[in-house]
């Protein structure tokens, strides 16, 4: 992913995730920011995932459902797993629920 957001500390990043770590990501986003409309994922597969075509459809949604919820502005400055998401390699739910639990929710008026 590439970005010129200032909350961001690279400017082009790439990570591996599970479809599992993005519906944790979602859920994480919608407890953190009750008030932003967080769009939903593309639907899970359950026929022919391995198939070429089928992954690149559904990276491509990921994608454009990571391009939607990193610029929004509210998140950018509120949320406390966004960057770590997008950018920390060794990202796990295990530390980042930890993380966030241990933060107060933030607020978004």
């Amino acid at each position: 992913m590439c970005t010129n957001i200032p909350v961001f500390k690279m400017r082009v990043s790439s990570v591996r995730r599970r479809y599992s770590d993005f519906e944790w990501f979602r859920d994480r986003l919608e407890r953190e920011a009750s008030r932003v409309n967080i769009p939903p994922l593309p639907g899970k597969v359950f026929t022919n995932r391995f198939d070429e075509n089928v992954i690149e459809t559904r990276r491509e949604g990921l994608q454009r459902f990571l391009q939607i919820v990193a610029g929004h502005p509210l998140l950018q400055t509120g949320s406390k797993v966004l960057v770590a998401f997008i950018q920390d390699p060794d990202f796990s739910k295990e530390k980042y629920s930890n993380y966030v639990a241990s933060k107060s929710k933030a607020y978004y008026p």
